[in-house]
């Protein structure tokens, strides 16, 4: 943060009234900017396959990094994961398991319609 002298200064200037908005402004911004570098960005591993078996073969993948959502290359041969044990392999921790409810409603369709989705997050 702030050393303690900046910290005294921008309070007497405060207290004056002669702090400015521009120093207010710049002040804010530092400490929104520290705060972000701060908090590591949380990644988020879509991976649908084809059953509940965390080594079923994955049949589609979306990796949400730094805010932006990545869909995985066409070739399938050069998708980084083709089974959830190999995004835990790489240090993907498991944070939801597959609905089982939603098998269980209609079994010949949902896993066609949704297959079945783990979501990951490191």
């Amino acid at each position: 943060m702030f050393e303690p002298i900046e910290k005294k200064k921008l309070v007497d200037k405060l207290n004056k009234g002669v702090l400015t908005e521009a120093e207010l402004v710049k002040v804010l911004d530092d400490l929104i900017l520290r705060k972000n570098e701060s908090l590591p960005c949380q990644k988020l591993l879509y991976l649908q396959t084809h059953s509940t078996s965390v080594d079923s073969p994955v049949n589609g993948m979306s990796i949400i990094e730094n805010g932006e959502i990545c869909l995985p290359p066409e070739d399938y041969d050069d998708w980084p994961y083709h089974t959830v044990l190999d995004a835990m392999k790489d240090g993907w921790r498991i944070i939801k398991f597959p609905d089982l409810s939603l098998l269980y409603s209609h079994p010949d369709e949902i896993d066609r319609i949704l297959g079945c989705e783990f979501v990951l997050e490191k």
